[in-house]
């Protein structure tokens, strides 16, 4: 089904912003930028969104206007939105926050059993809580910390990247699978256990140098990550199981790095049942910098066409739905609004990642596009 964009998903102060995405023209998956309302091709100054990212500054790029930003689609459509992002590595840092190292802890005790988790995580936090969210990673405050639980035998695997020197940094999902604004969200159809994970994901160029900001919804499936942390790739990369958009706001102006810091999420959830989950998620309580852990995803590792780095999030839902002590976990339906005043809206809604459309358009269709492009361009 074809529906319009909802200008609402902007920015609040989009009319200074400069936006960057993704158009599919009548089938051509086209690098845009967004100024004040309109809608730049900028495809005969870079072929991709990579590109774009490593100009010296993205937001002078210059294009055809080709629409409004009103007359965007999704789901078909001469100016159909896509995710933002095309060739960029899709990374991603967990248990950045103190209260979401405490669930991943629950998520390993539990087993994946959602009925023991709300007995484990009143006792973790009367223990442990707030020592884990007051600490500094890697600091000789949290070794301390780190043998106390020791020899309480609370050590977890998940405590140790929340207060040690190591971030958790993993591969979320493969190059030109993400979904963008409006698009269906998928969770595999065997998991009995899920969230939705509101994130701020920053945009990094191929020399390693942020120059922008996004949302994204990291969609974890909490039963198989919580039987095993071996089987974080299953819990994670699926199907239509990361999302991201509705575009990235380019840094400059009065937008920079300080605007990612102090971000404040907002986490709407919607059935189709009349049940409503509300959550919050402050940058202001990340336990590492943000470019911190920009740091530890390079390593010594080189991203020719640049990645983007989800940051992790607060918000971790406890709330009851389905059955009382079984907490949250999404059905088919829901409709998912993650909200930051200066980055936008990402609106989706949850189907079975089988039910998804299908991921067809890959690199190689990618590649097959661009070369048509430049063809007609020199006929």
């Amino acid at each position: 089904m074809v529906k319009r964009f909802d200008v609402s998903a902007l920015p609040v102060d989009h009319e200074s912003a400069v936006l960057a995405g993704r158009v599919s023209i009548k089938g051509d998956p086209r690098p845009v930028i967004v100024r004040a309302g309109r809608v730049f091709d900028v495809s005969t100054q870079v072929d991709t969104i990579s590109d774009l990212l490593d100009l010296g500054d993205p937001a002078d790029a210059s294009g055809r206007d080709i629409c409004g930003v009103s007359e965007l689609t999704v789901g078909g459509g001469d100016y159909a939105l896509l995710s933002p992002i095309d060739l960029q590595c899709v990374k991603a840092c967990g248990v950045t926050f103190a209260v979401s190292a405490i669930e991943r802890v629950i998520e390993e005790r539990a087993r994946g059993n959602a009925e023991h988790a709300a007995d484990i995580r009143a006792n973790l936090e009367d223990r442990v809580g707030s020592g884990i969210r007051n600490v500094t990673p890697g600091t000789d405050s949290a070794a301390e910390l780190k043998a106390a639980l020791i020899d309480a035998d609370m050590w977890s695997q998940y405590l140790e990247v929340a207060i040690g020197p190591d971030a958790e940094v993993f591969t979320k999902a493969p190059v030109l699978s993400t979904v963008g604004w409006g698009a269906a969200v998928g969770i595999r159809s065997d998991s009995s256990w899920n969230n939705p994970e509101p994130e701020v994901v920053l945009a990094v160029n191929a020399s390693g140098k942020p120059v922008g900001a996004m949302l994204g919804n990291d969609v974890n499936l909490r039963d198989f990550e919580g039987r095993s942390a071996l089987l974080l790739g299953k819990a994670k990369d699926n199907n239509a199981a990361c999302a991201l958009g509705p575009f990235i706001r380019l840094f400059g102006g009065d937008f920079g790095m300080d605007d990612v810091r102090s971000a404040e999420l907002d986490l709407q959830v919607e059935g189709l049942d009349g049940y409503r989950l509300e959550g919050r998620s402050s940058m202001k309580e990340i336990s590492r910098d943000p470019l911190e852990l920009v740091r530890q995803t390079l390593s010594e590792h080189h991203y020719p066409d640049g990645f983007v780095l989800m940051l992790g999030t607060l918000f971790a839902p406890v709330q009851d739905r389905n059955e009382p002590g079984r907490g949250f976990t999404h059905n088919v339906g829901d409709t998912v609004h993650i909200h930051s005043a200066r980055l936008g809206t990402l609106t989706n809604d949850v189907v079975h990642s089988c039910d998804a459309p299908a991921w067809e358009f890959g690199i190689r269709e990618f590649y097959r596009s661009i070369r048509q492009r430049h063809a007609v361009a020199t006929a």
